[in-house]
C-alpha cells in the first residue's frame, strides 16, 4: 500500500520546478504516490517578458497540472517549494496557501506531515527565512512539520540547511549535490508519512 504526497511548487525561471521533481523522485523511492502541481503564475505578461528565462519557463511548463484545493485533500502529506522574495514565500504560491481556509476549517491538512524547498540568487539570501515563513502556514494548519534535519550526509553536502533544501541559483540550476539533498527530503517525507499511517517501510 502506498502513501499519496502533493508537490506544490511556483517556480519563475526553473530551479524550483527542478526542486520539485527530484523532491517527487524521491517521494516515489519512499514508497509515495506523487502528484507534481504547480500554482497559478500571477505576474503580468508585461512583467514576465522582462526576463527571457522566466518566460521560457512559463512557456515551458504550460502542460504542468495547475494546483487545486482537491490535491490538498487527495494527499497523507505534501511538499511545497518557493523561491526566496525578500526572504518570505512567493506570491503565487502565498495565494495558494490563502486560498485554503475553507478546508482549514474543516481539519484537512490536520495531522498530515508537510516539507518545504526553497531557492535564492545568492547563498543566504532569504533561504531560511523563506522555509520558516512557508512553515508558519503550516503551524496553524496543524500539520506535522518534517524537515531533512542533519540526518543525512546529502544535506550537508547540500549546503547544510535543516530546514529544508535550499540552492542558491547565482551559479546556475540545482547541482546533483541539490538534486540528492531534495531527492532525500522526498524519500524521508513518503517514510515519515508511512510511519505515521502504520505502514511498513517500503523495500
Amino acid at each position: 500500500m502506498s502513501v499519496k504526497i502533493a508537490v506544490f511548487y511556483y517556480s519563475a525561471t526553473g530551479n524550483v520546478h527542478a526542486l520539485a521533481h527530484a523532491v517527487a523522485e524521491g517521494a516515489e523511492k519512499g514508497g509515495a504516490e506523487v502528484r507534481i502541481r504547480r500554482v497559478t503564475e500571477l505576474a503580468l505578461d508585461a512583467v514576465v517578458d522582462s526576463n527571457p528565462a522566466w518566460r521560457a519557463h512559463l512557456d515551458a511548463t504550460r502542460d504542468v497540472t495547475v494546483a487545486a484545493l482537491e490535491d490538498l485533500e487527495w494527499a497523507d502529506a505534501y511538499a511545497f517549494g518557493s523561491p526566496t522574495r525578500y526572504g518570505n514565500v512567493a506570491a503565487p504560491l502565498k495565494q495558494f496557501v490563502d486560498s485554503t481556509g475553507a478546508l482549514w476549517q474543516q481539519g484537512v491538512m490536520a495531522d498530515k506531515p508537510v516539507s518545504g524547498f526553497t531557492s535564492a540568487h545568492n547563498t543566504h539570501g532569504g533561504n531560511e527565512s523563506t522555509l520558516l515563513a512557508l512553515y508558519n502556514s503550516f503551524y496553524h494548519w496543524g500539520s506535522i512539520i518534517v524537515p531533512p534535519g542533519y540526518t543525512d550526509m546529502s544535506v550537508y553536502a547540500a549546503g547544510g540547511n535543516p530546514y529544508g533544501t535550499a540552492h542558491p541559483s547565482a551559479a546556475g540550476g540545482p547541482d546533483e549535490k541539490a538534486l540528492h539533498a531534495a531527492r532525500y527530503q522526498g524519500e524521508r517525507l513518503a517514510r515519515t508519512t508511512r510511519r505515521l499511517k502504520g505502514l511498513a517501510p517500503q523495500d
